[in-house]
């Protein structure tokens, strides 16, 4: 009889899947906090494990067109309210690493209308454009 085992806690790399395989020989593992803001991490570590390469970094354009969809979705499982409110949580880590965001999320975390937010979300298209994300 197999019974699977798998790693979880702080599994927020491919790396750290690679060794969490290869140190516990685990058949799987269980990505958490990571994946909050970071939709990309199942097919970086995908990518990884398959071919030892790391994928590019989602780019702002990806980042933006993921939280527009996520916020779409949010509000069509829990209603407008809710999901918006359940979405607040979620902008820092889609736009981690973007120089003096401060401003935008707060204007994201205040509004009550998918449209403003989706026209921040433009906003933040157009103005961060080309900036490199760490």
């Amino acid at each position: 009889m197999h019974i699977p085992i798998f790693g979880n806690g702080d599994i927020d790399s491919p790396e750290k899947v690679a060794m969490v395989k290869d140190k516990y020989g685990v058949d799987g593992v269980m990505i958490g906090r990571a994946s909050i803001g970071n939709p990309w991490i199942f097919n970086e570590i995908k990518h990884y494990l398959n071919t030892g390469e790391y994928l590019a970094r989602p780019t702002l354009e990806d980042r933006v067109i993921a939280c527009k969809q996520h916020l779409k979705h949010s509000i069509e499982w829990k209603g407008q309210i809710l999901g918006i409110a359940e979405m607040k949580r979620h902008y820092t880590n889609y736009f981690k690493g973007i120089p003096h965001f401060k401003d935008y999320r707060i204007n994201m975390v205040t509004s009550d209308s998918p449209e403003e937010i989706h026209a921040i979300l433009d906003k933040v298209a157009r103005e961060f454009a080309g900036v490199e994300i760490k």
